[in-house]
C-alpha cells in the first residue's frame, strides 16, 4: 500500500512540478509580476487560487474531524464563513481592484498604509501579517505531519515533504506558478473529496450493515444533527467571529482581489469560489458525520479525542488506489494554502519593510529578499509544526483572532477612502491595542482555550473587535474635529 501512495505522490509533486516550471515561461520583470501576476489572472485560475488558498488541509483534516466531534454545527461554523466571504466579496473586490491598478499596490500592508498614507502603519501591519499567519502556516504543516503519521509513515515526513514543495514551487515564478498549481490542487481536492465521500456511503457502509438514511437517523438520534454541548452561543460566537472576517483581515486573500485581468474575471472568481467552497465544505462535513455513525454502531474507532485522526484512519480502511488520490489531496490542499501565504509574507516583507526602509531599494533587491524570507518562513513554520502545537481548526482560526483588528481598519477605508487619509494616527493605536490582547491572550491560554474563552459572557474575540473599532472610530472623530 505504501508503495502505490508514494507512486501517486511523486506523480502530483512531478505534474506540479512542470505546470509550475511552465508558468516561469510567462517571465517575471518585476515584483508586481511575481507576486500579483502583473493584474493578468484569469477568471478561473483567479476563483482556483482562491478557492485552493482559502480550503486547506483545515477541511479534510479540521473540518472532518470537526464534525466527527461536535456534529452539524461545524457545517454552520464553516458555511457563515463562506456566506461572508462571498458578500464581502462581492460588495468590496470591485472598488479594491479597482484601486489596487491605479494605486499600484502588490502587498495588502503597502494598501493600507496607502489608504491611511503612512509608511509606518504599512510597516506596522506588515509586523503583524509575520507574527499573526505562523499558526496558520504551521497548521498545514500539522495537517500533514497528522496525515502520515496517521498512514504510518512518521509525522516528520510530513513536515519535510510539505517544506520542500512550498520553497520549491514559491520559488520557481511566484504567483504564476502558485495560481497555475493551486488551479491544479484545487481540481485535485474536488474530485478526491466527491469520490471518498462516494465510496464511504456506497461501499464502507453497506460493508458494515448500515445503509445512508440508516447512518442520519442515527446521527439524528444521538443528536449530531443538531446544536450539540459543544455549540453554546458563545462557542459558536468565537468560532466564527474571528473566520467571517478572513477575506478582509487575511493578507494572502485580500491580495487575490488585485489579481483578475478585468471586470469580468472578478466576478467569474467570485462566483466559482462560492460554487467551490459550497460543494467542498458539503462533501467534508458528511465524511465526518458519517464517520461519527460508523463509530456509534461500533465498527469505527472512537476518535473524539484525537479528531485530526479521523481521515487518516479511514484513509487505512479506503483501497489503495482511492486512498492515495484523496492522500494527496489533503497534501495539495496544505500546499496551496502553504505557498500563497508564505509567497503573501514575502512580498509585504520586500515591499513594505525592505523598500521602504532602505531609500535605495530597487526591483533586484526587493526579489532577493523576497527569495531570503521565503526561505526563512518556510524553515520557521517546519520546525513549530515538528512540536505539534495544537489542533488544526484552533491554529487556524487563532490567525484571524489575532489579525481581528484589521477588519474595522481594512473595511472603514476602503468604504470612505476620503475620510482616512493622512490619518494613520487612529488606525495605528487600534492596530497596536487590538493585536496585543490577541497576542496576550494566545500566549496566556494557549491556541485551544483561545477561542472558548469569554469575558462577562463575551468571547475575547468579540472584545478584540470591539475595543479596535471603537478606538478608530474615536480616534478619527477627534481628528476631524482638529
Amino acid at each position: 500500500m505504501e508503495m502505490i501512495y508514494i507512486f501517486v505522490l511523486a506523480l502530483y509533486f512531478i505534474t506540479g512540478t512542470i505546470i509550475a516550471l511552465i508558468s516561469r515561461r510567462i517571465g517575471i520583470k518585476s515584483t508586481i509580476d511575481y507576486y500579483v501576476a502583473g493584474y493578468r489572472l484569469s477568471g478561473l485560475l483567479a476563483a482556483m487560487t482562491y478557492a485552493a488558498t482559502t480550503y486547506s488541509a483545515f477541511m479534510m483534516i479540521g473540518l472532518v474531524g470537526f464534525a466527527y466531534a461536535t456534529g452539524i454545527g461545524a457545517f454552520g461554523f464553516e458555511n457563515l464563513y463562506l456566506l461572508t466571504t462571498t458578500f464581502l466579496l462581492a460588495f468590496f473586490a470591485p472598488r479594491v481592484w479597482k484601486m489596487a491598478r491605479e494605486r499600484k499596490w502588490v502587498s495588502p500592508a503597502e494598501m493600507i498604509g496607502d489608504l491611511y498614507g503612512s509608511r509606518l502603519l504599512a510597516t506596522i501591519v506588515a509586523l503583524v501579517y509575520l507574527v499573526a499567519l505562523i499558526p496558520y502556516a504551521t497548521a498545514q504543516m500539522v495537517g500533514l505531519g497528522n496525515l502520515l503519521e496517521g498512514l504510518g509513515l512518521g509525522y516528520t515526513s510530513g513536515v519535510v515533504l510539505g517544506a520542500v514543495i512550498v520553497f520549491l514551487w514559491t520559488y520557481l515564478a511566484g504567483i504564476w506558478s502558485v495560481a497555475s498549481t493551486d488551479a491544479y490542487q484545487g481540481l485535485w481536492m474536488i474530485v478526491a473529496a466527491l469520490a471518498f465521500v462516494i465510496w464511504i456511503a456506497s461501499y464502507l457502509l453497506p460493508l458494515n450493515g448500515i445503509g445512508l438514511s440508516e447512518a442520519f437517523n442515527i446521527l439524528g438520534k444521538e443528536g449530531y444533527l443538531g446544536i450539540t454541548d459543544f455549540w453554546t452561543p458563545s462557542v459558536f460566537l468565537a468560532f466564527t467571529l474571528p473566520w467571517i472576517f478572513f477575506a478582509v483581515t487575511n493578507p494572502q486573500a485580500v491580495q487575490r482581489m488585485y489579481m483578475p485581468r478585468d471586470e469580468k474575471a472578478l466576478k467569474t472568481m467570485v462566483e466559482y469560489f462560492a460554487l467551490f467552497g459550497l460543494a467542498y465544505t458539503v462533501i467534508v462535513t458528511i465524511v465526518g458525520l458519517l464517520a461519527r455513525a460508523l463509530t456509534i454502531t461500533g465498527v469505527f474507532p472512537e476518535l473524539k479525542d484525537t479528531r485530526d485522526l479521523v481521515t487518516p484512519t479511514l484513509l487505512n480502511m479506503a483501497p489503495p488506489i482511492l486512498g492515495s488520490i484523496v492522500f494527496v489531496s489533503i497534501v495539495a490542499a496544505a500546499i496551496s494554502t502553504l505557498d500563497s501565504i508564505i509567497l503573501t509574507l514575502s512580498s509585504s516583507a520586500s515591499r513594505d519593510l525592505y523598500s521602504k526602509l532602505r531609500v535605495t531599494g530597487n526591483r533586484r533587491g526587493e526579489l532577493l529578499v523576497g527569495y531570503l524570507i521565503i526561505i526563512a518562513l518556510v524553515l520557521i513554520t517546519a520546525l513549530i509544526a515538528w512540536f505539534k502545537p495544537g489542533f488544526v481548526v484552533e491554529l487556524s482560526v487563532l490567525s484571524s483572532v489575532i489579525l481581528l483588528p484589521l477588519a474595522p481598519i481594512t473595511i472603514i477605508a476602503w468604504m470612505m477612502p476620503e475620510k482616512v487619509g493622512n490619518k494613520p494616527a487612529p488606525a495605528i493605536m487600534s492596530l497596536i491595542i487590538g493585536s496585543i490582547i490577541g497576542l496576550y491572550i494566545a500566549i496566556a491560554y494557549g491556541p485551544k482555550k483561545a477561542f472558548i474563552l469569554t469575558f462577562l459572557g463575551l468571547p475575547a474575540s468579540l472584545w478584540i473587535l470591539v475595543v479596535s473599532t471603537l478606538v478608530l472610530i474615536i480616534g478619527l472623530i477627534i481628528m476631524d474635529k482638529k
